[in-house]
């Protein structure tokens, strides 16, 4: 496709922004009125009633299990939460400074070597494969951030709950059940959100038919984005640049004259409050009530004041980023996991999409618009200038 076709009638959206590239009934979002709901069920219901495995299975399977469906479900979980011991001898490998995103990709694209049957017309492999990506994928963050501390792993604790096992195999103490519960909520909140970049991206691995542990590995190195799944990370970044309550409206100011972004408000869809952030916000405050207020969470109230006031009539809101790395800093996790939390949490909605892509598969081959040269003349080499000096590359 070129210029001139384009010209003709076909319109060139940056960033596929707005363009449907698949139908989907998987979750549904309305930004302008905040309304997320999976599976037609709305997240704040699936936050109050649901736990994350059982939310898991209404995503990848479609409906909400029966309570003999969700026992044996979450029995096999617990059975294959642990990982082959040659994982973890391949990550005690990983340099102590690599980021564990980059950790947790290398090595969910390792389990495909030990998995590698590939039967993607069997529903049997199907839902094999969903449990071990959604048992393994928290033991292997959490064995990462041991080992390049120096210390082995902990071992995963069969008679906790999914969410405080993942908090026992960080810590090696059992959370507080107020803890093991928001931490839960949290990753009900992050499992599913549309066709959002990590999501398409693990929809077009899948189109081509490979095996699941290579969709979510794919998935993973497009969260580690900061533009996606970084952000949280930021805003606490953000929040110890600020440093008080009193620098807050300045920064804010500096910010709008410099038309700079501001970590943990305004979403590509959303344009009111994230509804995920209002619960979030609510559960930060269980988190501070009972563990204890510090000057981090002043300070995000301040923001998030000040923000709605200078900029909600742009339709600029927090979002879920916003409180989650509060959430995550009270829980005591380094803010450099809080993306491989959004991981573990993701994989529910990333496995859905593949097995719906799967069932009306069609690779992704989308056209582009060529701007370069036409019918360009072959220069020999000896007639050839030479080229503008490229900075030395170690």
């Amino acid at each position: 496709m070129t210029v001139a076709e384009v010209k003709a009638g076909l319109e060139f959206k940056p960033g596929l922004e707005g363009v449907p590239v698949t139908l989907s009934s998987i979750s549904y979002v309305d930004g302008k009125k905040g309304i997320l709901e999976y599976r037609g069920i709305p997240i704040e219901d699936l936050a109050a009633k649901s736990t994350f495995l059982e939310t898991a299975y209404l995503l990848i399977w479609g409906q909400l299990p029966t309570t003999e469906e969700l026992t044996a479900f979450e029995h096999e979980i617990r059975y294959h939460r642990r990982i082959k011991y040659r994982i973890r001898d391949m990550m005690k490998c990983f340099p102590e400074s690599g980021h564990p995103m980059d950790a947790l990709q290398a090595s969910a694209a390792a389990l495909g070597l030990f998995y590698s049957r590939r039967a993607l017309d069997d529903p049997a492999y199907i839902r094999a494969a969903a449990v071990r990506l959604l048992a393994k994928i928290p033991t292997m963050v959490a064995a990462f951030q041991l080992m390049r501390k120096g210390n082995d792993p902990v071992q995963p604790r069969d008679d906790l709950d999914y969410s405080a096992n993942f908090l026992y195999m960080l810590t090696e103490q059992v959370p507080d059940p107020l803890a093991a519960r928001v931490f839960d909520i949290c990753l009900t909140l992050h499992a599913e959100h549309t066709l959002n970049a990590s999501t398409f991206s693990a929809r077009v691995t899948a189109s081509t038919l490979t095996d699941p542990y290579a969709v979510v590995a794919s998935a993973v190195g497009t969260l580690a984005g900061p533009l996606h799944g970084g952000a949280n990370e930021e805003v606490l970044e953000m929040i110890e640049q600020i440093g008080s309550v009193e620098n807050v409206r300045g920064y804010i100011d500096d910010c709008i004259a410099r038309k700079s972004k501001i970590m943990g408000f305004g979403h590509r869809v959303y344009k009111v409050k994230d509804p995920r952030a209002i619960i979030l916000q609510n559960l930060a405050e269980e988190l501070f009530a009972k563990f204890g207020r510090d000057d981090y969470y002043d300070i995000a109230v301040e923001l998030e004041k000040v923000v709605e006031e200078k900029l909600s009539h742009k339709g600029i809101y927090a979002n879920v980023d916003f409180y989650s790395g509060l959430v995550y800093r009270k829980l005591g996790i380094p803010s450099d996991l809080f993306t491989p939390i959004f991981a573990i949490s993701r994989v529910a909605g990333w496995l859905a999409h593949w097995k719906e892509q799967l069932a009306e598969n069609r690779i992704y081959r989308p056209t582009q618009i060529y701007t370069g040269n036409r019918n360009a003349v072959y220069i020999p080499k000896e007639e050839r200038e030479s080229p503008t000096d490229f900075a030395d590359v170690n």
